[in-house]
């Protein structure tokens, strides 16, 4: 039943995420309809205006190119997250983008620092290592996918492409590990089969005792000898009142 209760699917998996993404891409349509140009709305270090990017940066980008390569992971993971996380999903999302938006505002280069990869590396970090410490089946599976499509992307919180933030994405990464040691306890804990209690005993288990030592069904006459005259009356008695 708690297993049921952390994985269950509602409109909110798909919803949130998608109006989220919805709303990044309605502002990259505005900047373009009506020539306008938010970059400097987005993180400057250690400049007080530049502290307002913390809260807009995620929502600005700079090319279509650089939008599109956002959309899809920040929908998936959201929507991994709202699934299997969904009692701190918004708190992993709001706290998320304020604080790796600040780490970025304190250690990053006297830049604007746009985009949602900060965010989308506060998902793949959380839901990496939360998997880890968990030690719940889905859970670790959900590790390992986030390994499988975005592995790579490890790479890219070292200073080794122009004109990325990197101190960005390294921020997302320490936020995302911090929020899956500060969230450990919100796991759900791994159904346990009877067999697994500390105190089974099998010698009292009534399904182990339809077979022998060798593994064979034991066919047993669950009826005893009275109950065994009894079922045929009933059975006329039925008969007789369909007939009648």
């Amino acid at each position: 039943m708690e297993n049921q209760e952390h994985f269950k699917f509602s409109n909110g998996v798909i919803v949130y995420p998608l109006s989220f993404v919805m709303l990044v891409w309605l502002v990259f349509w505005f900047e373009i309809r009506f020539r306008f140009d938010f970059t400097n709305f987005g993180v400057y270090p250690l400049r007080l205006t530049g502290l307002r990017g913390i809260v807009f940066s995620p929502f600005i980008h700079s090319s279509i190119q650089h939008l599109y390569h956002n959309t899809i992971p920040l929908f998936v993971l959201s929507a991994s997250l709202f699934y299997f996380y969904r009692s701190i999903a918004w708190k992993v999302l709001i706290y998320g983008i304020l604080l790796s938006g600040f780490l970025t505002w304190l250690i990053g280069r006297p830049a604007y620092h746009i985009g949602a990869s900060g965010l989308i590396y506060v998902l793949v970090s959380f839901l990496f290592f939360k998997g880890i410490l968990a030690k719940h089946y889905r859970l670790i599976a959900l590790s390992l996918l986030v390994v499988f499509l975005y592995g790579s992307m490890v790479w890219y919180v070292l200073p080794i492409k122009e004109g990325m933030s990197w101190e960005g994405h390294l921020s997302g990464l320490v936020v995302g590990l911090a929020f899956a040691i500060i969230y450990r306890s919100n796991i759900p804990k791994p159904t346990k089969y009877k067999w697994e209690e500390p105190d089974y005993d099998e010698e009292n288990d009534e399904f182990l005792k339809h077979f022998d030592e060798n593994g064979n069904f034991i066919e047993s006459n669950t009826l005893e000898s009275d109950d065994s005259d009894e079922v045929p009356r009933t059975i006329n008695y039925i008969y007789k009142e369909n007939k009648d």
